[in-house]
C-alpha cells in the first residue's frame, strides 16, 4: 500500500509489519523511525545495512527469528536497501511474524523497482516515498523551533539559516541545536551570531568583505573579493549581512543626532557592539552619511531581487554592488 510521509503520523500502523521508506529526504525518514517507531518501543532494535544481510543471510535469520529471554517483540531497521534483498523479505512477509517490524531505508528508487512494486501491491505492507524538502516545509521546521524555544529571531535571519543549510532538513537540524545550545542564557539572536554558529566556508568572511566596504577600505576589499572563490549561496549571505549592517548604521547615526560622544553611542548600542569592531565602525559612520545608507538598504535589497532572478550571474552582480560603495 502507498501512503504518504504524514499519512504515518495519523495512522494505525501497528497492523502493519513491513515498511519500505525511499527517496532522498534522510532527515523526514529519521524523524519519522524515532517519532513513530523507537519512541517507546519496548522491544529489541536491531541495525543492519543490506550488504551485511546478503553476506550472511543465516546469521540474519538466526538474529530476527529467534526469541529474546526479556522480549519477543523485534524492530529492524536495514538502511542502504535495493531490490537485492527482495527475495528475502518476500519469504518473512509470507511468514506473517506478528512480533517483527522491518524498515527497508531505501535512496531513490525507479517505477520499474522490484522493491518498490511489492511494497505498493501488497495489501501488508506500506511503502512511503520522501521527497525534498521545499522552502515552505524547512521554513515551518524553523519557525516552529524559535517559537517553542522563546527566541526572538528576524524572518530574515530565518531565512538566512535555511539558506545555508542547501535545503537538506538534517543540516537545518543540525544548525537549529546549536543555536539552542548558544541561547541557553539569551532570548535574542542577531545575524553575525548566526553567522558565526552555522557552517559557511569563510576564509574571509561575509562579515570582513562588508565592513570594510561600508568603511570604504577599498584595497582590503579587492583583496578579499580576489581571495576568495565566492558561491551563488554565497552572495546572498554577503547581501544579508550589508543589510543587516546597514540597518545597524543608520541608528547610530540617529543616534547621534541627540549626542555627539561617537564612543558614547557605539558603547551604549543594543544589541552590544564587540569591541574589535568599534574602530572599523567609527570609520563606517564618518565615510557613510544618513541619506547614502538609507540608499545603500534600498540597492540592497533591489540587489537581492536581482541576483534572485539572474541566479546564473549573482557573483558579477554582488562584486559590482561591493565595489560600488568602496568607490
Amino acid at each position: 500500500m502507498i501512503f504518504k510521509s504524514y499519512d504515518i503520523n495519523k495512522s494505525n500502523i501497528s497492523k502493519y509489519n513491513l515498511f519500505l521508506f525511499y527517496g532522498e529526504n534522510q532527515g523526514l525518514k529519521e524523524e519519522i523511525i524515532e517519532k513513530n517507531f523507537k519512541n517507546n518501543y519496548l522491544g529489541e532494535v536491531l541495525n543492519y545495512t543490506e550488504s551485511e544481510i546478503l553476506k550472511n543471510e543465516d546469521n540474519f535469520y538466526n538474529n530476527i527469528l529467534s526469541n529474546s529471554f526479556f522480549n519477543n517483540e523485534k524492530l529492524i531497521i536495514i538502511k542502504r536497501t535495493s531490490d537485492k534483498i527482495l527475495n528475502i523479505i518476500e519469504n518473512i512477509n509470507e511468514k506473517n511474524l506478528d512480533n517483527l517490524k522491518i524498515i527497508l531505508d531505501a535512496n531513490i528508487l525507479e517505477k520499474k523497482s522490484k522493491m518498490r512494486k511489492f511494497f505498493e501491491k501488497e495489501k501488508k505492507t506500506i511503502c512511503v516515498p520522501f521527497y525534498e524538502d521545499n522552502q515552505k516545509a524547512l521554513l515551518t521546521i524553523a519557525v516552529n523551533f524559535f517559537k517553542q524555544n522563546k527566541i526572538n529571531v528576524s524572518t530574515q535571519n530565518i531565512n538566512l539559516i535555511i539558506d545555508r543549510c542547501n535545503g537538506d532538513r538534517i543540516n537545518l537540524n543540525n544548525e537549529l541545536k546549536k543555536i539552542q545550545n548558544y541561547m541557553l542564557n539569551k532570548s535574542t539572536i542577531n545575524t553575525e551570531e548566526i553567522l558565526k554558529l552555522t557552517n559557511l566556508a569563510d576564509n574571509f568572511s561575509a562579515t570582513e568583505l562588508v565592513d570594510n566596504s561600508l568603511a570604504k577600505n577599498k584595497k582590503k576589499t579587492i583583496n578579499i573579493l580576489n581571495e576568495n572563490n565566492f558561491s551563488d549561496e554565497d552572495c546572498i549571505v554577503i547581501l544579508r549581512v550589508c543589510l543587516s549592517k546597514l540597518k545597524r548604521l543608520l541608528k547610530l547615526q540617529e543616534e547621534l543626532k541627540s549626542s555627539k560622544n561617537i564612543d558614547g553611542v557605539i558603547s551604549s548600542f543594543k544589541p552590544p557592539i564587540f569591541w574589535k569592531d568599534k574602530e572599523i565602525i567609527k570609520k563606517q559612520i564618518s565615510n557613510q552619511n544618513h541619506e547614502t545608507v538609507k540608499n545603500l538598504i534600498n540597492k540592497t535589497n533591489e540587489t537581492e531581487l536581482l541576483i534572485k532572478k539572474y541566479p546564473q550571474s549573482s557573483i558579477n552582480i554582488m562584486t559590482n554592488f561591493i565595489l560600488e560603495m568602496v568607490i
